[in-house]
This record gives structure tokens, C-alpha cells and sequence, in this order.
């Protein structure tokens, strides 16, 4: 398996060096050559397989030969060693769990896999490694767990100042050790931004080895897949495939459900469910994709007017607004529907959500109700305490605090101010 830059089709890489670069030299992200088809007996039968072998067969035509089977076999395992439980919670409705990991988020996943495996590419590395990643709330601390007190590997986490929750922020400032936490005056679209340059400045590269843990990478974004497949297992109606709504900020997660798919994962139709950052559901509306400053939400992980990832999507289908059409549907929520939402799944419902989740159950609930016959799930990607300001109001009670969150809060924050310009950030890194 080969990657080359959306950029730059001609230029191929292997899996070790999409990796450790990132992002193509030409600024284009990282796409496999092919997408697998896997095999029927497997999709069929996908109850029968444990999680790690399923897991392990997903991701192998992925990598190539680029790691021997029994160091992928150990990455994978070590990747998904917790619980993805399909919970039911309304009529029609159930809820893929990906809050039980270390950082209580869906991005411990990437993040444990893209570690291990960059720690993997580097060992014989004689110079230490830069992991730049900016964040819009979960990928920021489920980096700093997954990187942390790995030798050889510096972390460098830019977030936007007030605008992550006090426990994503407690989660990304106080490991210190190998990682750094750069807290930006503006908006992720604003990190990102300045990462992106980071990548593409010859004289920075020259002087520290970079790569990204972002969805960009491509580490980062393809085990993404796996729970996808975790929850088709716990699928009960085989016979009828679920519409799945995935909460959407920069389009690697629901980018990732997408490549499952398209290596024959039964998928009914996918939802995208997004904040008033609503740049997807218009360009699927108009066919006009028009980006504008992000506007800052409840769900702030979805905070994003320009994702990365959406250009791997319209890879996958070539381009071809109506062929996406006919499996990516998107919809827009605001605060107030949020908020109501929470409020209706706690006190009808008896489930907590987070108000990304709620976003996702709320677009589901409105896609199933002009098709009859239809059921689902919606992905919970973050566990309700690491918003516990924005949801305890709404609910009028507290949450019960698990032990990684109450360990946290007599902790330390350690960031370093900066603006948002890109010489502030390259400053930093060579100092």
C-alpha cells in the first residue's frame, strides 16, 4: 500500500513515511492508493472474529510492509484495550460509547495507534522527533495520553484560548514531561493554520523533525474505522443495515466510517452532524463550498469553518457531488436544539449526553423521522464530565466525576500564551 498527496497524485509514499511526514511536502494530505475491499466471509460474519483480529484485518492492508504482523498485532491491541458498547436509547436509536478510553474521547483510538506506531518508525531516530498538533478540544489531551513519556517524541498541542472545556484543557496542560501545551489568542482554524505552515516552512524542517498527530495524519485517521466495525458487530438486525450519525468538526471520524464503507462495511447512509459551523451542509444544499470564520458553540469540538478532512471524502467519491449525495446526508443544530436535546435525553430518555452527541442524536432523530423504517445510531464521542460546565445547568444536577477527571482537578495548568501568527509559533520552536 501506497499514499500519495491529493496535491500531487505522481508522488508516492509508503505508510511509515505518511506517517512521520504527516502532511505531503506540497501541503496535500495523505491518501491510499487503493481503498480495500475486504473479504465477504469476514463482513458477514464479523460477530465471530474478536475485536483485536477484526481490528488487526482492518487496518493490515493499510499499513503494507511497513510493520511485521506481530508488532501490528501488539499496536492494535494495546490501541482498543477498553469497551465501545452500543447502548440503547430511544426508539429506533442506540448510541456507539467511544468515551471509555483513557481520555474519556473518541480520539484515544488514533491517538494510542499513531503513537505506537510512530514510536515504532522512529526508534532508530537519532534526533528527537516533533509531534505538532493543533486541537479543538479531545485531540489535544488524548495526544498528550498517548505520547507521553514516549522517548524520543516532543509534543507540542496548540489549542484556542476559552474556547475548549476546563477539563479537555486540565487534560492537554498538566502532563508536562515531553509535552508542551502552546494556548493560542483565536481559533482552531487558527492552529490549524499555523500548523499547516509549520509543515511547509524548509528552514523550521531543517532544523526539527515535524509530523502531525492531527486527522491529517493518516496514523491518526485510519483507525478511526475500527469502531465502526465494533459496532456493526453489536449490530443486532443484520438484515437491515444502520443510519449512522457521526458529530462532525473536521471530518476525519466521519471520513473514516466512510472508507469502512467503502471496503463493504453494511452502512444504510451516514450522517453528518454539525454545529451552526454548518460550511458541509450548505455545500451539499448549494453545491457551493464557502468557508467562513468559525463561530464558537456549545459542541466546541466541531468549531471548525474549514475541515481538513472533507477533501478525503470527496476522494473517495471522485469528486462527484451527487454520487455523495446518495450516502452523506449533513445537518446543521444550533445551541438552543442542543440544549434541548440534552435536556430531553436526560429527562425522557434516562441518557446522558454531551453536547456533541446531542448534536448527533438530534440529526438522527430528524433523518428518521421523514423514513419510516429506518434505525440507527449516533456516536457519543466524548464522555458528558468533560463538559460538565456547559451540561450540569441544563440537567440541573451534577455529574458523577470519574477518578481520571477528579485526579485532574487539583492539578497544575502549564501553557504558554501566544497570537495567532505563524512567526510566534516558529519562534517557539526554535528558541
Amino acid at each position: 500500500m501506497n499514499y500519495y498527496s491529493l496535491n500531487n497524485p505522481s508522488t508516492l509514499v509508503s505508510f511509515k513515511e505518511a506517517t512521520i511526514r504527516g502532511q505531503a511536502p506540497d501541503k496535500g494530505l495523505y491518501f491510499p492508493t487503493t481503498i480495500p475491499a475486504l473479504p465477504k466471509e469476514l463482513l458477514q460474519q464479523l460477530e465471530k472474529y474478536s475485536r483485536e483480529e477484526l481490528a488487526f484485518q482492518v487496518i493490515r492492508p493499510y499499513t503494507g510492509d511497513t510493520l511485521p504482523d506481530d508488532e501490528l498485532r501488539r499496536i492494535v491491541a494495546e490501541t482498543i484495550d477498553f469497551d465501545f458498547p452500543l447502548t440503547p436509547v430511544s426508539p429506533g436509536i442506540q448510541s456507539l460509547e467511544l468515551f471509555h478510553g483513557p481520555t474519556l474521547a473518541f480520539k484515544d483510538v488514533g491517538a494510542r495507534f499513531m503513537s505506537r506506531c510512530l514510536g515504532y518508525f522512529v526508534r532508530d531516530t537519532h534526533r528527537p522527533v516533533t509531534v505538532l498538533v493543533a486541537t479543538s478540544g479531545d485531540t489535544g489531551g488524548a495526544v498528550a495520553s498517548g505520547f507521553y513519556g514516549v522517548e524520543g517524541i516532543e509534543v507540542v498541542i496548540l489549542y484556542p484560548s476559552g474556547k475548549v472545556s476546563s477539563v479537555q484543557e486540565l487534560q492537554l496542560t498538566t502532563l508536562g514531561k515531553n509535552i508542551t501545551a502552546l494556548e493560542v489568542n483565536g481559533s482552531f482554524d487558527d492552529c490549524q493554520q499555523m500548523v499547516k505552515e509549520a509543515f511547509t516552512d524548509e528552514t523550521l524542517r531543517q532544523k526539527r523533525f515535524l509530523t502531525s498527530a492531527n486527522s491529517i495524519n493518516v496514523a491518526r485517521w485510519l483507525p478511526q474505522q475500527f469502531y465502526y466495525f465494533f459496532a456493526l458487530q453489536q449490530w443486532a438486525d443484520k438484515t437491515h443495515p444502520p443510519v449512522i450519525s457521526v458529530p462532525s468538526g473536521n471530518f476525519g471520524n466521519i471520513c473514516a466510517g466512510l472508507m469502512a464503507w467503502r471496503s463493504g462495511l453494511p452502512v444504510s447512509h451516514f450522517i453528518a452532524a454539525t454545529n451552526i459551523n454548518d460550511v458541509v451542509p450548505h455545500y451539499l444544499d448549494t453545491g457551493d463550498y464557502k468557508t467562513t470564520a468559525a463561530k464558537a458553540t456549545l459542541s466546541n469540538a466541531m468549531d471548525v469553518a474549514n475541515p481538513s478532512n472533507f477533501v478525503r471524502i470527496l476522494e473517495i467519491f471522485q469528486q462527484q457531488l451527487p454520487a455523495l449525495k446518495q450516502v452523506l446526508s449533513a445537518t446543521s443544530i444550533t445551541d438552543e436544539e442542543t440544549m434541548a436535546a440534552i435536556r430531553h435525553l436526560h429527562k425522557d430518555h434516562h441518557y446522558l449526553a454531551d453536547p456533541h452527541g446531542a448534536v448527533g442524536w438530534l440529526a438522527l432523530q430528524r433523518w428518521l423521522e421523514t423514513h419510516p423504517g429506518e434505525k440507527g445510531f449516533f456516536l457519543e464521542t466524548a464522555h458528558p464530565v468533560k463538559f460538565y460546565d456547559t451540561v450540569e445547568p441544563i440537567i440541573g444536577q451534577q455529574i458523577p466525576l470519574p477518578a481520571s477527571v477528579a485526579a485532574l482537578l487539583d492539578k497544575q495548568k502549564q501553557s504558554k500564551k501566544i497570537d495567532a501568527r505563524y512567526n510566534n509559533l516558529k519562534d517557539f520552536l526554535l528558541s
